[in-house]
């Protein structure tokens, strides 16, 4: 009795090292896919509906895999876990994309990045949290 309520604590205790290492997930696979996807580009003429679409794609899957190396099997707040890393990685691209390349988008652009992130995160996290443990 008493391991389990031990393990439920440390499965419930959400901490900052696992959401930066899941943020840091996130972007390392997103750097990753971006540069195999510009050489791709640079070898074909893809339209731009492809290029958006993959772009999506590549953003939905680095947030994916960045909630499935911050939050633990099993946890209780993955949830949660799940929603602020994918919310903050979609901040910090929105940001970037801001910066780097000069251009305003619309508020509104910015917003569904950010929805998505908290959707696809949240989502993520809900899955992970109910895979069982070892």
């Amino acid at each position: 009795m008493a391991q389990q309520a031990a393990k439920r604590i440390r499965r419930t205790h959400s901490s900052s090292p696992s959401l930066l290492k899941g943020i840091g997930v996130a972007i390392a696979v997103t750097l990753v896919a971006v540069i195999i996807f510009a050489l791709i580009i640079g070898l074909t003429d893809l339209p731009d509906g492809v290029i958006q679409a993959v772009n999506q794609l590549i953003k939905i899957g680095a947030i994916f895999l960045g909630v499935r190396a911050g939050v633990a099997k099993g946890a209780e707040n993955a949830l949660r876990s799940g929603a602020l890393i994918g919310v903050i990685y979609m901040g910090v691209g929105v940001l970037l994309y801001a910066l780097l390349s000069g251009q305003q988008l619309s508020f509104l652009s910015y917003l569904i990045d950010l929805l998505m992130g908290l959707a696809v995160g949240g989502l993520s996290g809900m899955l992970i949290g109910n895979m069982q443990s070892k």
